[in-house]
């Protein structure tokens, strides 16, 4: 849909604009609603018109610059990403990333001339990428495609091919799960390179057989200027045991293993922000102070600090298990989250969820990374190993410009910063200035410690030991019970001897 200014505003009815008299229906039924009620059933009406008019997408001025560039390069058609962050009133998209071209297509200069020729997975493999480089709060929230007029008709089918099969990559990746109440549009973009026009309609990922929505496009100047940034350093010591049942080299599966067990301990902290716990429902920017003639406010860095739960409640039975392990892998070290949102009044429920998505990604990610090396320098089919140290991909982040968005990757320590600038060029579309390249943290180790192989006998010695002393502490009220019983007969009956 071509951007369009705002309907006029509805004129309330006279009995909610009134308030506290009653509607004709409410008095025919000797009835009155209170002023919660009515601002319940205002929020329905406003969510109702918003679903039938569809999402609005605010995108940043650079994003159309950037669309624009690229119909003037690329012919009959280019794809890409496009990256942001939605929210229950409005999405906001601050950057596009073309799709990037295959090594035939660099090397011989071609381009595809049909759409049927578009690489579905080469553009969700892409999406995959670029979402480990997006710090919190942000995603991939759709795609693009500019074509010719000639290919413009079936540009809407291969982009919501295309938005699906993303979609499927990156759940299978996440270690959380999405919040019943959020959004789960993405955007399909067109752009015709020849008009310019632009349609832009949602698909909703939670429904494989959704069909287009009609959706609103529009361009704002400094969209990401004055975001919200939350940072915290969390300490992680994760002790995962590697199990005889499971081959020594499938570590990347018992490793997904522990962190998802650890990602609900994050899902179930505490947050202070800025010294502070907040309702989740209050906003983030309550009791700040504006600046004098500016719409920022004074403060636009939250620290936070994350509390983690040392134990579980009464209520929470636990029970004991033993089980026989070929080893450990421990993950230490100290990791730097960052989360960003919007500041149109936003919730501290939002903020709290794009930090604690952050926290669980990045250390995922890190893994991931880290395996991926693994492989390609060890293969795939290592099946004996000896305990060895293995440090974690370094976080960075990297600013850009008419944001106060950093974007984030990671780096080995052997990596140079020549390496990280081809990273961003290919898969960010961006220029880095290797002094914009800024490391957050020190180094953080994975420990893989398996247990030696001449230890079988040893280890089913004490495999039955802790066994036996597990049934023990089981029965010890049972053992106290019968000794305390034999001592009361024994006397019970001397003292009636005497």
């Amino acid at each position: 849909m071509v951007a369009s200014p705002p309907a006029a505003r509805p004129r309330r009815r006279e009995a909610v604009r009134g308030w506290p008299g009653r509607s004709r229906a409410a008095e025919r039924s000797g009835a009155a609603f209170g002023p919660a009620a009515w601002a319940e059933a205002e929020n329905a009406i406003l969510s109702l018109k918003r679903a039938a008019m569809g999402r609005t997408y605010f995108a940043e001025e650079a994003v159309g610059q950037y669309l624009s560039d690229l119909s003037t390069k690329f012919k009959p058609y280019v794809t890409g990403l496009l990256i942001g962050q939605c929210s229950s009133q409005r999405d906001y998209v601050i950057r596009a990333v073309r799709t990037p071209p295959k090594e035939e297509q660099k090397e011989g200069n071609t381009s595809p001339s049909k759409l049927e020729s578009i690489d579905e997975e080469w553009i969700t493999a892409h999406a995959s990428q670029v979402s480990r480089m997006l710090p919190g709060g942000l995603l991939v929230l759709g795609v693009f495609i500019i074509a010719t007029p000639e290919l413009s008709k079936d540009s809407q089918n291969a982009l919501r091919k295309i938005i699906f099969s993303i979609e499927k990559s990156l759940t299978k990746r996440r270690l959380w799960k999405p919040a019943e109440e959020e959004v789960s549009d993405r955007a399909a973009l067109q752009v015709c390179s020849a008009t310019k026009k632009i349609v832009c309609r949602t698909y909703d990922v939670q429904d494989p057989k959704s069909s287009a929505k009609p959706a609103d496009w529009k361009y704002q100047s400094a969209l990401s200027a004055s975001w919200l940034s939350l940072d915290c350093t969390v300490n992680v010591n994760i002790h995962i045991p590697l199990l005889a049942t499971s081959p020594n080299h499938d570590l990347e599966k018992n490793t997904k293993n522990g962190l998802n067990r650890w990602s609900k301990q994050i899902e179930d902290s505490v947050f202070l922000i800025n010294g502070q716990v907040k309702d989740d429902d209050a906003e983030l920017l309550e009791g700040q102070k504006k600046l004098r003639g500016n719409t920022q406010y004074s403060t636009q860095i939250s620290d936070v600090k994350v509390l983690t739960q040392l134990s579980q409640g009464s209520s929470h039975r636990s029970t004991a298990t033993v089980q026989v392990c070929s080893g450990s892998i421990n993950l230490k070290g100290a990791v730097k989250c960052r989360a960003y949102v919007h500041n149109n009044k936003p919730k501290v429920k939002e903020a709290v969820q794009a930090l604690k998505r952050d926290i669980i990604n990045t250390l995922n990610d890190r893994c991931e990374i880290l395996f991926e090396d693994l492989i390609i320098n060890e293969g795939p089919h290592k099946k004996s190993f000896e305990r060895v140290y293995h440090v974690l991909p370094q976080r960075l982040f990297v600013p850009f410009a008419g944001s106060s968005v950093m974007l984030s990757d990671y780096k080995f320590g052997d990596e140079a910063a020549g390496e990280i600038q081809e990273r961003f060029v290919e898969m960010l579309d961006q220029s880095v200035q290797a002094e914009d390249i800024h490391i957050a943290e020190e180094l953080n180790t994975v420990d893989i410690c398996p247990v030696t192989e001449n230890t079988d006998d040893t280890q089913q010695k004490q495999l039955t030991k802790a066994t036996l002393l597990l049934k023990l502490q089981q029965n010890i009220g049972v053992v106290i019970a019968a000794a305390v019983a034999v001592f009361a007969s024994i006397f019970s009956f001397n003292y009636f001897s005497d």
